[in-house]
Parts: C-alpha cells; structure tokens; sequence
C-alpha cells in the first residue's frame, strides 16, 4: 500500500517575523486530493503504488505552546525549542501540533459544551511559526481544541499568516475541501502527504470547530462516527502518494493507555490507507507499535510546554520503505519543572527512559516494529536464545526524592498538608515481567523504612514471572487513584484519603501497594474498583486455581512475599481489596 502518516493534535503567544515560500498551497504535478465526499481513485490513477523507493525519514513531537515561560523563545533572535530541535531537522519531514491560533486578535470563542472550570483561550503570534522553522519543523497540525479560540476572525488570521511561512499549517481551511487537503512535499523521488484533525472532545457547536460542507472556515475533525471526510482524505492521498501520515488530536486527558475509540480510528484509517497515525492531547506518551502495516503512535504527550507538571517527552522517528515503517527511534527528554525547551536525557536517565516508552506498548494490542535482520558476516550469525530464556538479573534501586522527580510528584504529593515528608519517601525502580513475558522497568515510590523490603517483594515476583501490567507513579494519572486503577496501573505513595473519608489512606504514608487491579479489583458491595475488574470478582484465588495472568492468589507467591515482610493482604477483608497490601 501507499505509505501513509496521520496525525493528531493537542494544546500558543507573541515575537520577530520570517521569511520564506509556503509549501502547503504550492501546486503539485500530482492530483488534487478530492476530500470530503467521493472515495473512489480518479480516473487512470494506479490503485496500488508498489515501486520501491529509499527510505524516508519522518520525525513526530507533541504539544508544542508559547505561553508562559514557553513564550521566552518568542523574545531571542535565532531562537528554537532548544536541542531536540536537531532530531528534528535530522528527519526528512518533521511535524508537531500547536495549541493555539495564530493571532493577535482577542476575540474568545464560546464554550460552551466544555466545563467552564477547564476553559482556556491560547493564541501565539506569527514570530512562533519563525521559531518552529527554524527547529526543523515541517508542518503543524492547528487541528486541535485551541487551534479555533478566537473564533472565525482567529482562524482567518492564521490562515494568513501560514500562506507567508515556510512552515506548513494543516488541519484548518478556508473550506471543507481545504481544512482535510494534505501538505505534499518529494523526498529523494518519494512523495509524502501529511493530513491532520482533531478527534478530542468538541467545546462549542460553533461549525469553525467542524468543518463541513458550506460552513466557511474551520478545522478539520475526525471525532466518530464522523470520520468520512478524513477517511476519503487519506484514500485520496494513499492513491497519489508514497507515504500517508495523519496527525490526529485525541485520546483521554491523563491516561497513558488508549481509548477503544482511539483504537477504532487507528483500524479505520489503517484500512483507508495511512502507513503512520500519530497524535497527541493526553499531556502524556502513549504506546506505539504497529497496527497491521501501518505504525500507530497513539500519543508524543507535551513538547514545548509552558510547565513540567507531566515533564516526559521526546521526539519519535519512524524510517518508512518500501511499504511500511522499518525502524522506530524514540529519544527522550524532559521539560523543565518552569516548563519551556525539553532537554535531552543522556546515560542511565535515557536508558530507563527509552525502556520506559518501549513498555507502554503493553495496554495497546501494537506489536513493535521487527528488528532488521542481523548482518552476517564471516558466517551464519549465533541464534540468540529467546528474552524469556534469558532474562537480565534482577536489580533494584532505592534513590532519595531528588529535584526532577520532586518536579515529577505535585499530583501525589502537597507539602502543606501530607502527613509524610518527601524526605521519608524513596524511589524504587525494579524491573518486572509484563502481560506479554517481556522485562519491563517499574518505579514506585514508597516509605523510606518499608523500600528495601517491598524491593525483596517484587525481586520474589520477577523471579517467579509473575507479570505485571504497568507500574508508574500516580503522578501519570495526574494522582487520580481511579485512572491509575483503569491502567491496571501497580502503584505505591499517593498522599490521598480514604474514599468518602477525611482519614489518611495507607498510601499516603507511603506503607502501601495496589497491584494489577484490572485483575485484583476492590469490591464494595455491588460496586467494583475499577469497573474492568468486575469479571475477576468471582475468580477463584486459590493456589490450583487455573486464572488469567496477573490474578493474586491466596497462598500465591504474591501473598507469600507480603507475608514474609509482615504485611496485610486486602483480599481478607470483609470488603475484598484484592490489589492492596499494607504495612502493620
């Protein structure tokens, strides 16, 4: 098939003009792609494109802004987003999404069909188009819920100002036909197309948030079951072009796993043709991998961001030949606690990093992109033996609450009323076997005087494969001990109270540890926490018991290892916690 990119989008203000032709209006030799209503190739154009071409190189970043201390870039000449701005002219065609409309118009659009505690109005003027040409960006998605904040008179603005930058905009038209047209460019002979729209919650029914046929100017949107208009976009293209991409703006807020409506368009779009779908809007990363043939990253999380609240980010590279992606490259970084330029991370940082992205995978249904074929050299190469034969040792370490995790921890930890200091806590990081029997990296953080035991625990675990799902701070989940649940997320120190209490949870002592519970839920009567975990209430728990992967069981080697440090198991209460266990 024609290799295919989509994008999506996600969350801009003002500095010193550029200069340079603008490539998404430039006519093109090839057809024009006819979007929004037939599906059908033109007439005479090739069904399949099968000719091999050299590889193409495609770099993808997140939420890019320029409020706050993101706007400093705007002040300094020559300015960029700072180091990682070089992997991103190192690739062939690079794109990001801006959080704003580019405007110096203050006309805030109604919206009304967002809660009115969590609206925000964003623009970013034409200086922001300047600092991403100069970072090696290609294009930028506007296709999000801020690329229309200043209503119509916004959005023609930055119309305007896009037709004088080198720097493409996508996912916004005059017209319907426009908002889903495609930025082409030729690399080495091969033709690309990127497309882009916003698939995230609609804020106001105002059609410049829509576009649609008649409606004037807009973005262009993708939100089910309303995605013909994209889908016939991406079919056009995937018949003129080599590689489709589709940048899309989705996902839930704060999650680090896909939705099943995020799923259900990365299928859809797969078989219209796209070769990568990528997208941000969650403030977080999301696991890729491929989806068929085509390579599905279903979230870059914050760039260029205006604090480090969610500081994990990075640049995703994807080599695509002769029909589909043949490498992935993520290089991570981290957005400074005051927020502003990403920053590389180098040795052991970026190591656990890179391990910590390859495990979100786990929650996605992705498989990773093959590794190529080992070079042979004076013979046949030595048959590896296969990582579930060879695990690497088991080994801990139990660190102080440093500054860049003290940055990390404000949803799970308040100084001015948790009853535990971050002096007493300790991060624990400890490899463990996930769902699918590969060695993932886990962290948690737990008291200063229970870390080396709880370590013990979970070295007993990896030695007997237990698996488990994911194991990130609740910090990930914006300490929402309800999302972490959904993840199936294992997690520790969380400064929160009893539900329905003013009474400390054991968790903000840091004296606790809920683990896999999807598997393990928490069960009040007629009511299951979370609600995934409802078909394991009934399961049975005994040491014979043949259960899906991940179930606790009583005697098991999860509640051996817990009793050999002394600690409670929930699963003995008269309300089962199956998840949790507790220091006395």
């Amino acid at each position: 098939m024609a290799l295919g990119l989509v994008a999506v989008a996600a969350l801009g203000s003002m500095g010193a003009g550029f200069q340079g032709p603008r490539l998404v209006d430039v006519p093109s030799s090839r057809p024009e792609v006819a979007a929004p209503s037939g599906v059908a190739p033109a007439p005479g154009a090739p069904a399949d494109r099968t000719t091999p071409h050299r590889p193409v190189t495609l770099a993808f970043a997140g939420d890019v802004h320029f409020e706050g201390a993101a706007g400093a870039v705007l002040d300094r000449p020559g300015s960029t987003l700072g180091p990682m701005s070089a992997r991103l002219r190192a690739a062939d065609v690079a794109v990001v999404n801006l959080e704003s409309a580019l405007t110096s118009t203050v006309a805030p659009a109604r919206k009304e069909l967002e809660d009115p505690g969590l609206r925000y109005w964003f623009r970013s003027p034409p200086s922001a188009l300047g600092v991403l040409a100069r970072s090696g960006v290609d294009a930028v998605s506007v296709a999000n819920n801020h690329g229309a904040d200043h209503g119509v008179a916004g959005l023609r603005d930055t119309l305007r100002i896009a037709s004088r930058s080198r720097v493409a905009v996508v996912g916004a038209g005059v017209d319907e036909r426009a908002a889903f047209r495609p930025y082409r460019t030729t690399v080495r002979g091969t033709d690309v197309a990127v497309l882009a729209a916003d698939a995230s919650p609609r804020e106001s029914a105002d059609p410049v948030w829509a576009v649609g046929p008649g409606s004037g100017p807009g973005l262009a949107t993708a939100r089910l079951p309303h995605v013909r208009p994209l889908l016939a976009a991406v079919r056009a293209a995937a018949v003129t072009d080599d590689v489709v991409a589709v940048y899309l703006h989705w996902g839930i807020e704060g999650e680090s796993c896909p939705s099943a409506r995020q799923q259900r368009l990365a299928q859809a779009l797969s078989e219209a043709g796209a070769d990568v779908v990528v997208g941000s809007h969650t403030h977080l990363a999301v696991g890729a991998g491929t989806l068929g043939r085509t390579y599905v990253s279903y979230g870059l999380g914050n760039f260029h961001w205006y604090h480090g609240i969610q500081s994990e980010t990075g640049v995703l590279t994807v080599t695509v030949a002769d029909g589909g992606v043949t490498r992935e490259t993520w290089d991570p970084a981290r957005i400074p606690p005051q927020g502003g330029v990403p920053l590389p991370l180098t040795g052991p940082e970026r190591v656990a990093a890179i391990e910590e992205w390859r495990r979100l995978r786990s929650c996605t249904d992705l498989r990773a992109v093959p590794d190529p074929a080992p070079e042979r050299r004076d013979g046949p190469a030595r048959p590896e033996a296969p990582d579930a034969e060879r695990p690497p040792p088991f080994s801990a370490s139990i660190r102080r609450i440093g500054p860049a995790l003290r940055a990390r921890m404000t949803s799970s930890h308040d100084p001015r009323r948790c009853p535990v200091p971050l002096a007493d806590l300790r991060h624990v990081v400890v490899p463990h076997f996930d769902y699918d029997g590969r060695v993932r990296r886990g962290e948690i953080v737990l008291h200063a005087d229970v870390a080396r035991d709880v370590a013990g625990v979970f070295a007993a675990l990896y030695r007997a494969r237990f698996p488990v799902a994911r194991m990130r701070l609740v910090d990930a989940y914006g300490g929402d001990d309800n999302r972490s649940m959904a993840a199936n997320n294992t997690s520790g120190y969380n400064c929160r109270t009893v539900a329905g209490t003013s009474t400390f949870s054991d968790h903000a002592y840091g004296r606790a540890v809920d683990i896999n519970p999807v598997q393990n839920p928490y069960v009040l009567g007629d009511r299951v926490l979370p609600g995934a975990g409802r078909p394991f209430v009934a399961v049975p728990r005994g040491t014979a018991a043949r259960t899906a992967p991940g179930v606790i069981r009583d005697p098991g080697v999860v509640t051996r290892a817990f009793a050999r440090i002394g600690w409670r198991w929930g699963g003995t209460y008269s309300d089962p916690d199956y998840q949790h266990f507790s220091a006395p």
